[in-house]
């Protein structure tokens, strides 16, 4: 286990250095002035290089490049070109929206998807089977900006249960900043839960056409105690092959959720930093996102270990 660790840990490092020198080497090629876009249209030509030599981007691309490589090493990212600040703080304050939307997306797409999985391996070929096939069908198909606006129509607009978009801080009224994210939530985790109801379908049609399980049946085990002991935890298994994947997905997704609600999250940080050339805004995004992902697969793998006790790491 502890040379799997080493080299996962080596392969963690090597990745978030790709992920982030290809943002850099991305944001060089892309069209756009950073100096120019936060002096204005009007700036004259010698405000603009000011502006230039005072953040550094009149230096040579490989000199910038080393400058950040460098500081990546001591874990700083830098100062944002526009906001002034340092690019940790703003990811900080991003991440009190994102990281529960996330959250609360994923719980989502666990507690339908698991179950409505199971359901319907155990009536394959009923009608019920195929409700929950084409639930996985639509969900998957249906886009999140669009599942979004529908639910902000019939939950906000017309019923008024829920608000429309905004988000209350949490200091202000905890209870006001769950409100605002269950709407998101939804519009972000349905999509997943479509996607896991197919996975766990597939992994307890794989459990029960097994020869133990068979053998269990005619020994006269009961078939909830089945379920729970045997089909469940192979499930489970599945589950978490593919929950740094899901999760990946939801920070992805999130930026077209974050958007269509006006959420102060991660996501609009994303597409505000890319529009105006935030060099080191972007990069440190990349570098955080990389990280969270990284993460969340070395502990699948382990958890992965312990719910199949056949796996071991050496």
């Amino acid at each position: 286990m502890q040379a799997y660790l080493i080299r996962r840990a080596i392969t963690f490092a090597v990745t978030v250095w790709l992920a982030a020198s290809l943002a850099f080497v991305t944001l060089l090629i892309i069209p756009g002035n950073p100096a120019q876009i936060i002096l204005g249209i009007d700036a004259s030509p010698s405000a603009i290089a000011a502006v230039e030599r005072a953040l550094g981007l009149d230096l040579p691309p490989a000199v910038r490049y080393a400058r950040w490589l460098s500081d990546l090493l001591r874990f700083d990212l830098g100062t944002s070109l526009v906001y002034g600040v340092p690019v940790w703080s703003l990811i900080a304050e991003r991440l009190r929206v994102t990281l529960p939307l996330t959250a609360m997306a994923l719980a989502l797409a666990i507690a339908v998807g698991v179950p409505l999985g199971l359901f319907a391996a155990r009536r394959r070929g009923s009608a019920a089977d195929l409700l929950a096939t084409a639930f996985a069908q639509i969900g998957i198909a249906t886009p999140s900006f669009w599942l979004g606006i529908f639910l902000i129509l019939v939950f906000a607009v017309n019923l008024r249960w829920l608000p429309a978009g905004g988000f209350t801080p949490w200091s202000q009224s905890p209870g006001r900043a769950f409100m605002s994210l269950i709407l998101p939530a939804v519009a972000l985790g349905l999509a997943r839960a479509a996607s896991l109801t197919r996975i766990v379908r597939s992994a307890a049609l794989e459990v029960l056409s097994a020869d133990y399980i068979r053998t269990a049946r005619a020994k006269g085990v009961p078939e909830g105690l089945l379920i729970r002991r045997h089909v469940l935890r192979n499930a489970l298994i599945s589950v978490a092959t593919v929950v740094s994947m899901e999760v990946a997905q939801l920070l992805a997704g999130a930026i077209i959720v974050e958007t269509v609600f006006t959420l102060p999250g991660l996501g609009t940080l994303v597409l505000n930093a890319v529009s105006n050339r935030d060099f080191p805004l972007v990069q440190g995004i990349v570098v955080c996102m990389a990280c969270v992902i990284l993460s969340l697969s070395l502990i699948t793998d382990i958890l992965y270990a312990y719910l199949d006790p056949r796996i071991r790491y050496s």
